[in-house]
């Protein structure tokens, strides 16, 4: 890729949100996971964009394509006794991919973790994904096998919320 082909990087306007929209369905394809996504346009917008956004994103261009993007929010350490962030997806379209983008973007957020004094960066990566489990090694990502993620989410939400009332 040539210095004219580098991927231009800006925060996210809502008019990205079919765009991102997409690169989220793309994602839940690649992830396989066709039937996962669930967000509207509208999701999208009143999480990035709403009186009270919980998330925040990074849209890259190449030659005014929408080559990839992130979509990060803010957490906090306890035992660090400040935030930090979430990347809760990066991805970059298969043609752009190995031209720089996914780096690009990673180097963005971790100046703004500079910036904002946060932490930690983190994020999930499936354990089948060896090219971006390399990309990340190369960059110096820790590994965290030790821990196990757990979730709660639909009917079974609802019922622990619903469980006091019962009692």
């Amino acid at each position: 890729m040539t210095n004219a082909d580098s991927p231009v990087l800006r925060p996210a306007q809502p008019q990205d949100t079919r765009d991102i929209l997409a690169m989220i369905v793309e994602l839940a394809v690649y992830e396989r996971e066709p039937d996962a996504v669930h967000a509207t346009e509208s999701d999208l917008t009143e999480a990035l964009f709403g009186s009270t956004p919980v998330a925040s994103a990074l849209v890259a261009e190449v030659d005014g394509s929408v080559a990839g993007f992130a979509l990060w929010f803010t957490t906090f350490s306890t035992w660090e006794g400040r935030a930090g962030m979430w990347l809760e997806d990066l991805f970059v379209r298969p043609e752009f991919r190995q031209a720089g983008v996914g780096l690009a973007l990673l180097t963005e957020l971790a100046q703004e973790c500079l910036r904002r004094g946060f932490s930690r960066l983190e994020w999930w990566v499936l354990d089948w994904n060896s090219l971006a489990i390399g990309f990340y090694d190369a960059l110096g990502a820790e590994s965290m096998d030790e821990w196990t993620r757990r979730r709660l989410s639909g009917s079974t939400i609802t019922a622990l919320a619903a469980s006091q009332s019962r009692e």
